[in-house]
């Protein structure tokens, strides 16, 4: 009878726990992003939730203006800035020895009729 009640406890204790441990993870990346939201300062390079590269031009409370192409400005929810760019000169710039593909339709590194 014993084994009986521990098999009870243990099958409410598990969602219990669970749930505790859900809880406490999805606390640590609120904070985690309100950290990261509070950090974004004018002037820096970030990337969107939806990939769009761009330099923040201006700032509030809830909207960050981001600079997308020249003199082009979008405005963006905060929590849709997903990350800074790590290395936006290295990233921009092709390698000097990489072969230029400019044939037209052609993927960036695809090799046209089989060379």
């Amino acid at each position: 009878m014993n084994n009986n009640g521990a098999l009870s406890l243990l099958i409410f204790a598990l969602p219990l726990l669970l749930l505790g441990w859900l809880f406490f993870s999805q606390n640590k990346r609120m904070r985690q992003m309100r950290d990261f939201s509070s950090a974004l300062d004018v002037g820096d390079a970030v990337v969107t939730s939806s990939g769009i590269f761009g330099t923040i031009k201006h700032l509030d409370d809830s909207s960050a203006w981001l600079e997308i192409a020249e003199g082009t400005t979008v405005r963006f929810d905060r929590r849709a800035i997903a990350m800074k760019q790590a290395d936006t000169a290295a990233s921009d710039t092709p390698a000097a020895d990489a072969p230029v593909d400019d044939a037209p339709g052609a993927t960036p590194g695809s090799q046209q009729n089989g060379q």
